[in-house]
């Protein structure tokens, strides 16, 4: 299961254009069911999430207008509306909190060099991972936030650095340029403390896994919360140094 996966988001990462954008948003929403199942909304609220959330998605399309501010700004409207027919602020967070980094990574595959680009925003939060995992079970030590997560450690935090950062360089070899190697750290706590945040949001619910869509695995926020802050930095990093070029 996990080997058809990946092979289907490289696949996706690769062409570009319609798939890759198809891909994200279901993707997206599936993972947006999950947020709202954690937040223990009702289906009723779930469709209606979802469908709010499925306009600005659509409007990222490369048959519309792309990764843009309008699609932002619908998507700040998304979680407005969300919110007032809900009742839910929760709710309406699950919109942004899926639909930005959605954005991000339509935004970042658009670019010149954009499969280099996505290429290294996804992967450097798995290299994060794997550079955690074998730290911390390497070397233990303190626990980085025992009370949200406790097989978390301060040496998992600094080997996903490291990992991260050992895998940015390498990619130097087919152009990612410096900066974005010397951002990588950075991107890496903030890949782990989205981690971290993911497993409040479980702590809070009762609940271990935020879904079971991925058998083994859990559910697409458990897979890729990392990944929830680390596209919106990368994408603004990359745009704020071309608007300075």
């Amino acid at each position: 299961m996990g080997a058809i996966l990946i092979a289907i988001a490289a696949a996706a990462l690769w062409s570009g254009g319609f798939f890759y954008w198809l891909l994200l948003v279901v993707v997206g929403l599936l993972m947006l069911a999950e947020w709202c199942g954690l937040a223990r909304a009702t289906r009723g609220e779930t469709r209606l999430a979802q469908f709010a959330l499925s306009v600005p998605l659509a409007i990222m399309s490369p048959l519309a207008a792309g990764a843009s501010f309008f699609a932002l700004g619908l998507l700040a409207g998304a979680g407005f509306f969300i919110a007032i027919i809900t009742r839910s602020g929760r709710i309406a967070a699950g919109a942004i909190y899926v639909g930005l980094p959605l954005l991000a990574l339509v935004t970042i595959r658009a670019m010149d060099a954009g499969l280099l680009l996505a290429f290294w925003t996804m992967a450097l939060v798995w290299a994060c991972d794997i550079g955690a995992y074998a730290a911390g079970r390497s070397f233990g030590g303190a626990k980085l936030a025992p009370s949200i997560s406790p097989n978390k450690t301060w040496s998992g935090l600094i080997g996903g650095m490291v990992a991260a950062t050992i895998f940015a360089f390498a990619l130097t070899r087919w152009g990612l340029p410096l900066y974005l190697v010397v951002a990588t750290p950075l991107l890496a706590v903030s890949a782990q403390m989205g981690d971290l945040y993911e497993s409040g949001l479980k702590r809070r619910a009762g609940v271990k896994d935020s879904g079971n869509m991925l058998p083994g695995h859990g559910g697409f926020l458990d897979r890729l919360d990392g990944l929830v802050p680390v596209a919106p930095l990368a994408a603004l990093l990359i745009l704020v140094h071309q608007a300075f070029l």
